[in-house]
């Protein structure tokens, strides 16, 4: 998929000699992550991700930076110790994009701690769980160092959709009409909504195609989730959740760790297809496959997905290793085979009202499709490569009815495969 060019690195460099050296707090230096005998780097873009799930910090340089982090109580504070880096414009705009509504980050202060050694002193609203990595060039990206700042109580999807239950918005404990999707064998003991988990792809760092008039592929499929998620919650007897709710980038291997959390019965990832030529149209659905692609364009798609987390930005430390190993576990022939159902009845309502790119559900190895235990399908809207369908994507009346067709794809395929019968939430 097409990714947006970025800008080139500033070529001029502030002077050293017109700066005032900061006379902030000196804690013992912690270990240095690069080696400090390295050129004098350039921030060449400074950027905040905030989120209610976790802010991520992102200094970008043509060059790796020397970095250490000191973690500061009473008040909390980070203290990030920037190695042989200029104090450019890039850098000293930090503290204006600090949001007010930010979780965590309540301001940041920048300035020259000693010589070869800038200073950034991140003030804390709460206390936190911060992660320190680097990156290595990827996309069109250089070399970056994240920070990213998570709460020491993390949101559980599954006790958000506790409590959606418990605030009287459901109707599971009522008669089911014959219409819904619960399970006709299910005793009101064991009624539970169906779930389904909702991925927006992309977000944050990683913008996913971008339209020839800027449309983003990550702002387009959270508006649709977010509509999807709104008609699914209004049905008797289902729920949804969203693998994200807001712009910030989630791991390829997370989303499906969040659709098992709240045991999902249904798994869709929402995507905006790009291709070099903007001739290439239509709507697409595909599932995963453990025996190659079913096309040369399925096989090309899915590994410019597979590749969201590099460009996204992952701290590859941090993979739960029995988590991983399931990821890699492709003997799946019952979730591909319910996957592939799902997929066809959702590709159905899909076409009865818009454009498909192919009339079969295609098949790829997607990292994120790759739940073991639950029927996954991702939904290329349509081209955003292509201005007509670039404008449809932005349009609200037709987020809307493109995500009415997937609900009707998706109460169909319940309606005749309903999942088995499961202990209520909670």
């Amino acid at each position: 998929m097409s990714r947006r060019l970025r800008s080139s690195f500033p070529v001029a460099r502030a002077s050293l000699s017109r700066r005032r050296a900061c006379q902030w707090l000196l804690l013992p230096a912690a270990q240095w992550f690069v080696p400090s005998s390295l050129l004098a780097a350039t921030i060449a873009s400074a950027r905040v991700w905030p989120a209610q799930e976790y802010t991520r910090l992102i200094l970008e340089s043509g060059s790796p930076i020397a970095h250490q982090m000191l973690v500061i109580k009473n008040p909390s504070r980070l203290v990030l110790d920037l190695e042989d880096v200029e104090l450019t414009g890039e850098i000293e705009q930090l503290p204006r994009l600090v949001h007010a509504n930010d979780p965590y980050i309540q301001s940041i202060r920048v300035g020259r701690f000693k010589p070869g050694v800038l200073r950034l002193v991140l003030d804390l609203k709460i206390d936190v769980n911060p992660q320190l990595f680097a990156l290595q060039p990827a996309g069109d990206y250089g070399h970056r160092v994240v920070l990213d700042l998570y709460s020491l109580t993390p949101p559980d999807p599954l006790m958000a959709l506790l409590e959606n239950e418990r605030s009287g918005r459901d109707t599971i404990d009522k008669p089911a009409a014959p219409s819904e999707s619960a399970h006709p064998r299910s005793s009101g003991a064991t009624r539970r909504p169906v779930i389904v988990a909702i991925d927006p792809g992309h977000g944050g760092e990683d913008p996913g195609a971008v339209g020839r008039r800027g449309t983003m592929e990550k702002n387009v499929t959270l508006a649709i989730a977010r509509r999807l998620k709104t008609l699914i919650d209004a049905e008797p007897g289902m729920r949804a959740m969203l693998t994200r709710d807001d712009d910030y980038y989630v791991a390829l291997n997370a989303r499906v760790q969040k659709a098992r959390r709240v045991q999902a019965d249904l798994f869709i990832s929402l995507h905006a297809d790009a291709f070099t030529t903007p001739s290439a149209r239509g709507a697409s659905v595909f599932a995963l496959s453990d025996r190659g692609a079913s096309s040369a364009a399925a096989r090309w798609l899915a590994q410019r997905e597979n590749e969201a987390d590099l460009i996204g930005g992952v701290n590859l430390d941090n993979r739960e290793p029995m988590l991983a190993q399931t990821m890699l576990d492709l003997s799946q022939t019952a979730q591909i085979n319910d996957s592939l159902r799902v997929g066809r009845s959702v590709l159905e309502g899909i076409g009865a009202n818009n454009p498909l790119h192919r009339g079969i559900v295609e098949q790829a190895g997607f990292a994120v499709l790759k739940a073991p235990d639950i029927p996954s399908i991702l939904v290329e809207t349509a081209f955003i490569s292509n201005p007509e369908e670039e404008m449809k994507l932005k349009s609200d009346l037709h987020q809307q009815r493109f995500a009415e067709s997937i609900l009707g794809g998706v109460k169909r395929y319940f309606a005749l495969n309903p999942p088995l019968a499961r202990a209520k939430l909670g």
